[in-house]
């Protein structure tokens, strides 16, 4: 799979249908760190920052 960068590429529904459908096979794996809560949006970024996670930084409602 390629897409362009930028806002050519944008959040869109095409352009996340092929991993969507990935991830929901079990073809492709997501590694997620750490899951907040929106609340806790400062800790995430706190986390982020150190730039040590091995996976993905998830925000909830």
């Amino acid at each position: 799979m390629k897409t362009d960068g930028g806002a050519a590429a944008g959040p869109g529904a095409k352009v996340l249908t092929e991993p969507a459908g990935l991830i929901s096979d079990g073809h492709l794996e997501v590694p997620i760190a750490n899951v907040y809560a929106l609340a806790q949006v400062q800790e995430a970024y706190t986390e982020l920052e150190r730039r040590h996670t091995h996976g993905k930084i998830v925000l909830k409602p």
